[in-house]
């Protein structure tokens, strides 16, 4: 073995020198202590110093910044199944995204899903709040440039609706994210309140409060998603912009509130805001990366879709249809099936097309009304299983027949809806619900 080490005749010694019961440190080791403190001072601030001059210290969130050439749009509600689709959407046509969900309703997983498919910085950012805090929406809007507004988020269901209107039945879950361990991915935690408010507040108010933190940040263009639920049962089908709203369920009548709050404000505001009314979503991402997710608890809910593939997959016993004595060709109602992919492209669209101080309103469906035995046997082709099928009285608050006119979108937008088969529909999404048995896994949890 070699020796590195110095020959001494008579070893130093490390000990402190003792006199009349006092010690002494040896000088020579003192010297040598205060040596090496000087030296790390050095290296700190040489770091410092070189830190300082990186580009990257200390320099402002890409998200809190206007950046030319880049629009960032702020996705409410973009953890659940519209909103993570338009997400998607706008990340692939080059925005800068910011989604903030309080995960109600939403998914975290389907926001790793977008985390991984665009990791690069300042494409993606995940906020866990709750819009029914003022303070935390002004905070959101305070700390980052929007340019943009898609407001998805709100409870939708209008059987819940009926059941529930003013009921605080919603609560959030515990909070349990793994964050994930690409860098790349912001992700900032405003704690929600325990406990959601009550259903119209939900819908209504909390568009007040998105619509004030932009009046008040000076984020000048809105595109609100609403409902042909707003229209309730007109007697004339099928359904203009100029229809009466008479809503006939709490959940209509609450999106027709925001409405009115959006209309009343755009009266003195160089706003630009866009109104899409759209009709009843179906399908999911073509390539199978997105896809829908209810939470179980909310299944009887849900969208018929959705009750379908649960059906056909044995989830449930079989498919409960309610209702047979509208006046329909059938008996049973009639809806405009929309799919996810369309609807994106609708408010793509209107973000473009959105003009400062003006208010468009448009209705987003294919112009085709389909009944609910119609659906069921497109379901049935799409999932080859011979669904069970249970009819059942009607179901308060729905309406016998709704389907738009899609003229004026397609005039003013250019836009059209392209997928509009409704068994390919179906076969998108249930190719989904197949490779997905838990859906995104755990609502709140997010695997590194």
């Amino acid at each position: 073995m070699l020796n590195f080490g110095r020959n001494r005749a008579q070893p130093r010694s490390n000990r402190p020198l003792s006199l009349g019961g006092m010690d002494y440190s040896d000088p020579k080791r003192k010297n040598n202590v205060v040596g090496k403190i000087l030296l790390a001072a050095t290296l700190t601030a040489l770091c410092i110093i070189m830190l300082k001059q990186s580009p990257t210290f200390n320099s402002p969130s890409p998200f809190s910044l206007h950046e030319e050439g880049v629009t960032h749009v702020l996705v409410t509600g973009g953890a659940g199944y519209i909103g993570s689709h338009a997400a998607m959407r706008l990340l692939k046509d080059g925005y800068r995204v910011t989604i903030v969900d309080n995960l109600s309703r939403g998914n975290i997983g389907a926001v790793k899903v977008l985390q991984e498919l665009f990791p690069e910085p300042g494409r993606l950012q995940f906020i866990y709040a709750d819009l029914g805090d003022p303070k935390t929406v002004n905070i959101i809007f305070q700390q980052n440039a929007f340019d943009a507004v898609m407001h998805f988020a709100a409870v939708a269901y209008v059987g819940e609706s009926t059941m529930n209107p003013l009921k605080n039945n919603l609560c959030f879950p515990p909070l349990k994210l793994t964050i994930p361990s690409a860098a790349a991915f912001p992700l900032a935690v405003l704690f929600p309140s325990p406990s959601l408010p009550p259903y119209y507040h939900n819908i209504t108010s909390n568009t007040l409060v998105v619509l004030e933190a932009m009046a008040a940040n000076d984020v000048k263009t809105l595109i609100y998603s609403s409902t042909c639920a707003t229209y309730g049962e007109p007697e004339k089908m099928p359904i203009t912009e100029v229809t009466p709203q008479e809503p006939i369920n709490p959940y209509g009548k609450a999106k027709k509130m925001a409405e009115d709050i959006i209309l009343d404000f755009s009266k003195n505001s160089d706003m630009a805001i866009m109104i899409l009314r759209y009709f009843n979503v179906i399908g999911s991402d073509p390539d199978g990366r997105l896809g829908e997710a209810p939470r179980p608890e909310l299944r009887e809910h849900g969208r018929i879709s959705g009750a379908c593939f649960d059906a056909a997959r044995g989830i449930t016993p079989g498919l409960k249809v309610k209702g047979t004595d509208y006046k329909t060709h059938d008996g049973t109602c009639i809806r405009d099936y929309i799919d996810v992919t369309d609807l994106v492209d609708a408010h793509v669209k209107a973000l473009e097309k959105a003009t400062p101080a003006k208010v468009g309103i448009y209705n987003v469906g294919t112009g085709k009304g389909r009944s609910v035995k119609d659906f069921v046997k497109a379901c049935k082709k799409a999932t080859g299983v011979d669904i069970k099928v249970e009819y059942l009285p009607r179901r308060p608050g729905d309406y016998a027949e709704v389907y738009s006119d899609p003229s004026k979108i397609y005039r003013e937008l250019n836009w059209t809806a392209q997928y509009t088969d409704l068994q390919k529909s179906l076969q998108t999404a249930w190719r989904w619900q197949k490779s997905h048995q838990n859906g995104y896994g755990s609502p709140l949890v997010m695997a590194s």
